[in-house]
């Protein structure tokens, strides 16, 4: 979706109560982002809206780029925020192999998750925790390869990628195939359109 520059857009002043709005989202579809909303998004804080391409509104407050949506799509993190908080999102892990596809814009594949170096979800939906290579499950010990989440994750939603051996997420994107159906099938695109590190809205200017 971004694998070219973008120019920045147009910014507009969001209302304030269509920016409780976006707050209410933001915690509904992360809760783990909960305790931090206040501070990604103070209530005295004027948040903007900045039109890109292809009919995406990037949302900022000041400079700071914070989440994106196209049109009436789910509100997807921008990189720097996961980066700020990369245990609150859904997440998944490909495997070395499938880095330098990832970072030139193609399509996230399903054997780069389910080769030794890739990671899914357990599928026990009882299981709570923190996302990511710096996360855990609750109550339970540190892992050495992160968490990834207890309950499969189903075709639309999203999706933070991590990246074996990496310390930070490498992109963002909405599911085109549930987890468990990853799994099953073993092949096919999981991840289109997804924004990544170095892409067009990584480096767009919001000065």
């Amino acid at each position: 979706m971004f694998k070219k520059d973008i120019s920045p857009g147009s910014k507009s002043k969001v209302k304030s109560s269509v920016q409780r709005a976006i707050r209410n989202q933001l915690v509904t579809t992360y809760p783990l982002l909960a305790p931090h909303i206040d501070e990604i998004i103070p209530k005295k804080e004027q948040l903007d809206a900045m039109k890109i391409p292809d009919r995406v509104t990037l949302y900022l407050i000041g400079p700071t780029p914070l989440f994106y949506q196209h049109m009436t799509d789910a509100l997807l993190p921008h990189l720097r925020l996961v980066h700020r908080f990369p245990t609150c999102f859904p997440s998944m892990r490909i495997d070395r192999g499938a880095i330098r596809f990832v970072l030139s814009g193609a399509t996230l594949m399903a054997p780069g998750l389910t080769s030794t170096g890739g990671r899914l979800p357990s599928g026990d939906a009882e299981e709570k925790g923190g996302y990511g290579e710096h996360g855990g499950k609750e109550g339970g010990e540190a892992e050495k390869e992160g968490w990834y989440g207890g309950r499969e994750l189903d075709k639309g939603e999203p999706v933070v990628v991590c990246a074996e051996g990496k310390e930070e997420a490498c992109a963002v994107g909405i599911l085109s195939m549930g987890t468990k159906e990853v799994k099953e099938k073993g092949k096919g695109p999981v991840v289109e359109e997804g924004h990544y590190l170095g892409d067009g809205l990584w480096r767009l200017v919001t000065e």
